[in-house]
């Protein structure tokens, strides 16, 4: 095994997952066959000059993923997964965001490194996914599709006819639609899904006791964007805002030279306008989370670092949760976790 197994001691990458990448690697060219016994952790750190609890914490993971079994008395050897052979994977998200890249990593993590996928980004244009679909019809053993598009007005569109062409012909066991629901598409497949309306709606009711602090209540939703968000989130906020009689108003962004008041609660949904609205409390000298509150939709680790409450949908889960469903073959909808998730900014 040691003249397959490649180790760059000047690569930032950690030992113990290039131990594990190459590993899987050479499983997959099959250069290291199932039931092949591997080197001791003892033998494969002498090999590399690599401390033992490099390895080990490399074997660790591999018999996770299943990949490696260990034989009492007998040592580690490559074992019988369902994914041992190959299994080739198309990816499309609708845009390169921070939180679009946890899902595809947690899917990645999840389904171990005897599958190989390629991700590809449509940037929520119509003829490009199509372009992509039709240019890797029936080269993948599946399909995982994230449907976001947007029409000539730059608003969101969860799919055209000519989308729901195009998908319903991939037949339904190589099917997986996460984020979006197509209700359009029939048939027994895999959906893991965000209830868009329902999901901001119950998420603000879980922090209602603290919304009910302040005054008015805005959001940013841009009607219009190179990457639209679905209507259905505003529909979920005014229906909060009417059930609960608050004050509420919409806008398009987050404008320069905003006029803000004590006891203003903000929900934005881009990046961009909670770091113009942050910078804007802070130069009017309020107080974030006492004078003027915000809550951000979809959390990412640097909101979390910053302290920013955030309603949103739990991206590793969606992507463990397609993984698992493929590997143990289960077909059917499910919904994703949404959070309230309370912080320093309410």
């Amino acid at each position: 095994m040691f003249k397959y197994i490649k180790i760059e001691e000047n690569s930032r990458i950690p030992k113990y997952k290039q131990i594990v990448d190459s590993i899987i690697y050479n499983i997959s060219t099959g250069n290291l066959k199932m039931d092949e016994k591997i080197p001791s952790i003892n033998m494969f750190s002498e090999e590399y000059l690599l401390s033992r609890d490099t390895v080990e914490k490399a074997y660790n993971i591999l018999k996770e993923r299943q990949v490696i079994i260990s034989i009492r008395g007998k040592g580690y050897y490559i074992a019988r997964t369902k994914l041992i052979s190959k299994v080739n994977i198309l990816f499309l998200i609708n845009k390169l965001s921070s939180y679009k890249m946890r899902i595809y990593n947690s899917f990645i993590n999840s389904i171990g490194g005897t599958s190989h996928t390629d991700l590809h980004i449509y940037h929520c244009e119509e003829e490009l996914f199509l372009n992509l679909l039709e240019k890797n019809k029936n080269a993948y053993d599946y399909y995982v599709i994230m449907p976001h598009f947007k029409n000539e007005k730059l608003k969101h569109s969860s799919f055209t006819s000519r989308v729901v062409k195009a998908i319903d012909e991939i037949p339904k066991n190589k099917l997986i639609l996460m984020d979006n629901l197509i209700s359009e598409i029939k048939g027994s497949f895999i959906e893991i899904y965000q209830d868009f309306e329902n999901d901001i709606y119950d998420s603000l009711q879980e922090g209602f006791s603290k919304i009910l602090n302040y005054e008015k209540l805005f959001i940013a939703y841009p009607e219009s964007s190179v990457y639209p968000y679905p209507k259905r989130i505003l529909h979920g906020f005014r229906k909060f805002c009417v059930q609960h009689n608050i004050d509420f108003e919409v806008l398009e962004e987050i404008y320069d030279d905003m006029i803000l008041k004590k006891g203003d609660l903000f929900i934005t949904i881009t990046e961009s306008d909670l770091v113009n609205l942050v910078n804007q409390i802070r130069n009017q000298e309020f107080e974030l989370g006492n004078d003027i509150g915000v809550i951000s939709y979809n959390d990412t680790p640097l909101k979390q670092l910053l302290g920013i409450t955030c309603i949103s949908t739990d991206f590793k889960a969606m992507g463990e949760t397609a993984a698992r469903m493929i590997m143990d073959k289960e077909k059917g909808k499910v919904k994703n976790p949404f959070r309230f998730i309370d912080r320093n900014s309410l």
